[in-house]
């Protein structure tokens, strides 16, 4: 990549002094040399590049490489991201992989180390990253924090092995991320007391507010899964000094369909909120915490910055690194391959009477699910029986959901989950946060069974059935991405979606929300291919409420 010499004008927005000016930027070996005011400038608006303070590049279902070019497209320079779930797979030589293929991209990719594979000892992982590894990783130039600490109880409590990760975070001088949905009192105390100073899982301005009096940074977050922006936005205008934007988890066709960070600036304009402070949220508070070398559009800057047509519409136009322009005219300028794939994927197939459940007296414990919301409901329900098997009672919208490991061939465990409102098929993926086992919902064991080995056939992807039919998404580096690029992969999974679509759920995103229901540190009832699991008791509970 070279770095250019160049001249460019437009309304310069200055994230530091707050002001819009009119003027001209010299750019002199890729930074800048000066800026000048300038009355007669072109219509259109120069803005610091923006920064997704929190992301797991994975639920892209793109590599990071292929994720760039995408990204680029919605004025995004820089991210911070964590490849917890490539860890879970593969452990350290998926994170290897992560950023060897980041490097090959202009854009600022710095990580965290992920800070607890396995998320807990209830549910099966491809690998474990102890407090020796995670050592190690921390002291690579391009991880910039510890990511998402995950096990609060574990902090709260002193587990030596946290705290061994904690201690030596803190040692190198590099940030430590939150992940503690729900904690308060003493224990949030003693959880920021630790180092921790970021969190992203913040569902209520109360709960945003207790962690801010205590010195931590809020990361709002608006993925496909979890979308908080709404609840947590008016802390852009009482605390913007303490907030950062990030997407957490964002699937492709949502990305095509309304951006990036871009997307969070324009529905933060339409509330009404201040440019200067969302566009500090997206750049300038990133970039302090964690940083990141990106320029603010600065004298002596780095020439890092991205050109929209208006305030309103906010599409970007142009974007521009270290002095080179590598997105204009709807393409990105860079263009990579990556032929090094990685699985780690040992299933054999399965039968329906794997999918038999005995039936027990009284009623059953069932998740509730819930649009654009991680957290689960837990109630009970009547089971519905056939041929003494619990099933899928459709009229009831009581499905059954399954998980197994993908790295052996366990007995695959069945529980049963409201919410998802499909009224035919099933469907199934190798994303189940965080060890990222099998799990599928489905309206009839034949439709499970179709959908589950349908995925163990392709050794990991994305499937939607219905009455011998179906369509996927095959996910062929560690069964979380595709190496295909974003257009081709979007394509597919645009398919894909259409044809769940058609199952019958109003779910915005049901992939994206069946992969959380397997993920034992957010409230209050999943499930995981070693049980039911009850998040308050932490702890594994029966099926039948009466036993």
């Amino acid at each position: 990549m070279k770095d250019q010499n160049f001249k460019i004008s437009g309304k310069i927005v200055d994230v530091i002094s707050r002001e819009i000016v009119s003027g001209e930027i010299k750019v002199v070996d890729g930074r800048i040399d000066s800026i000048l005011p300038k009355e007669d400038v072109p219509n259109r608006y120069i803005l610091p590049g923006l920064v997704d303070s929190h992301m797991h590049i994975e639920s892209s279902l793109l590599i990071p490489s292929r994720f760039a070019a995408e990204a680029v497209k919605c004025g995004t320079l820089g991210l911070v991201t964590d490849p917890h779930e490539i860890a879970n797979v593969l452990g350290e030589i998926g994170v290897d992989f992560m950023i060897n293929d980041a490097k090959k991209v202009p854009l600022e990719i710095k990580f965290g180390v992920p800070s607890c594979v396995p998320a807990t000892e209830h549910e099966t992982s491809g690998f474990v990253l102890d407090s020796n590894i995670v050592e190690s990783l921390l002291k690579r130039e391009e991880v910039v924090c510890l990511a998402e600490v995950m096990d609060f109880v574990g902090v709260v409590e002193e587990d030596l092995e946290v705290l061994k990760k904690i201690v030596a975070c803190k040692k190198l001088g590099k940030k430590i991320d939150g992940h503690a949905p729900g904690l308060k009192g003493a224990d949030l105390k003693k959880y920021v007391a630790a180092g921790i100073s970021a969190d992203h899982e913040c569902s209520t301005l109360e709960e945003a507010l207790d962690k801010i009096a205590l010195g931590m940074m809020i990361q709002i977050r608006e993925g496909s899964a979890a979308r908080d922006f709404d609840a947590l936005s008016s802390l852009l205008e009482t605390h913007p000094e303490k907030v950062m934007l990030c997407t957490d988890d964002l699937h492709p066709d949502d990305m095509a369909e309304d951006g990036h960070i871009d997307y969070l600036i324009k529905k933060g304009l339409a509330k009404g909120y201040d440019l200067f402070n969302l566009l500090r949220a997206a750049s300038y508070n990133p970039i302090h915490h964690y940083g990141l070398d990106l320029g603010l559009l600065q004298k002596g800057d780095s020439a890092d910055f991205i050109l929209v047509d208006n305030l309103d519409s906010f599409d970007v136009i142009e974007s521009y690194r270290k002095g080179e322009c590598i997105y204009k005219n709807g393409k990105a300028s860079f263009e990579v391959h990556n032929e090094i794939l990685l699985n780690n994927f040992s299933r054999k197939a399965i039968c329906l009477s794997d999918l038999k459940v005995q039936p027990k007296n009284g009623k059953i414990k069932v998740m509730v699910a819930k649009d654009g919301d991680l957290i689960t409901d837990s109630i009970l329900c009547d089971p519905k029986i056939e041929d003494s098997n619990l099933v899928a009672d459709v009229d009831n919208d009581l499905l059954k959901m399954v998980v197994m490991s993908r790295y052996d061939n366990g007995k695959p465990v069945v529980g049963f989950v409201k919410g998802f409102g499909f009224k035919k098929g099933a469907i199934a993926e190798s994303i189940a946060h965080d060890s990222h086992n099998i799990i599928a919902i489905g309206t009839s064991d034949e439709e499970l069974i179709h959908a589950i080995n349908t995925l163990i056939d392709l050794k990991g992807g994305i499937v939607a059935v219905n009455n011998g039919d179906s369509k996927f998404v095959k996910l062929e580096v560690a069964g979380l991405m595709s190496n295909k690029t974003g257009e081709e992969l979007i394509q597919d999974y645009s398919e894909l979606r259409d044809f769940a679509s058609a199952l019958g759920s109003d779910f915005e995103s049901p992939f994206m929300t069946l992969a959380f229901m397997s993920l034992l540190v957010i409230p209050k009832l999943k499930l995981s291919d070693k049980g039911l699991f009850d998040v308050d008791q932490f702890k594994v509970v029966d099926l039948f409420a009466n036993d």
